[in-house]
């Protein structure tokens, strides 16, 4: 008998490390009980606490390896794009967990809908302090530079930077670490699409907009700290899709 629909699921800021089993384990989970019997998995960024490269052997991770083998087992398309946490994520961790990695932003086609997926943090442009980071970390010198250091050394680096983040997030204004409307607007305008889809703030909601007589949706994805956070797009025949920003316990 053939499924009433496709599924498609979409997740971010997992921020998976040893430290969290348990949300290992919930993840671990969500494979077997969710993404296994989905039409496509995307996840949007943050999925590692931290990733230092591929050369990395991520102990304490093992499972996690093994849901990925569990999708593909299952037939199950990954796409994953990189956070600001895990954007040393290259093609090794792709060829060894069978996802494709995709670009911020990527547009997809839902039963004849754009869809603009992003991480997020590039519609955070009141916090200038971030961007001006972000540039100098992802600018390939930076990162060839930081690559062929050891990777306890590299540890150590980014463990400095995570404390300093951390103290420098709590000196932070709420809004200042949200979206900037004008700049939801202009990704909208830019992708020509009226769907964007984002995770990174760690707020989970549904926004509207209306902008010169079309309705522009936005849905955040939430992070999974203390349970998942899930968004589920349902394709039914003749239907229109059917959207659903869940919790998963």
């Amino acid at each position: 008998m053939k499924p009433e629909f496709a599924e498609i699921l979409f997740i971010s800021d997992l921020h998976l490390s040893a430290e969290r089993p348990a949300i290992i384990e919930l993840f671990n989970r969500f494979i077997n009980e969710r993404a296994i019997h989905a039409q496509t998995l995307y996840i949007l960024g943050d999925f590692f606490e931290y990733w230092l490269g591929d050369d990395d052997p991520a102990e304490g991770l093992e499972s996690v390896f093994k849901s990925f083998e569990l999708l593909y087992q299952h037939n199950v398309p990954v796409y994953f794009m990189h956070g600001n946490r895990d954007f040393l994520v290259q093609q090794e961790f792709a060829k060894r967990t069978h996802c494709q990695l995709i670009s911020d932003p990527e547009t997809i086609l839902i039963d004849q809908t754009k869809i603009t997926l992003m991480h997020g943090d590039n519609l955070c442009t009141d916090d200038i302090e971030y961007q001006q980071f972000k540039c100098k970390v992802r600018n390939p010198e930076w990162i060839n530079s930081f690559l062929q250091k050891p990777l306890d050394e590299r540890k150590e680096i980014v463990e400095t930077l995570r404390k300093a983040s951390k103290s420098e997030t709590a000196m932070k204004k709420e809004s200042i670490m949200d979206v900037n409307r004008q700049a939801v607007l202009n990704a909208f305008k830019q992708c020509n699409s009226s769907w964007i889809i984002h995770g990174h703030t760690h707020r989970p909601d549904i926004h509207r907009y209306e902008n010169n007589g079309h309705t522009l949706t936005r849905i955040v994805l939430g992070d999974w700290h203390d349970h998942g956070s899930v968004l589920s797009i349902k394709i039914r025949p003749e239907l229109d899709f059917d959207v659903e920003l869940e919790a998963f316990h």
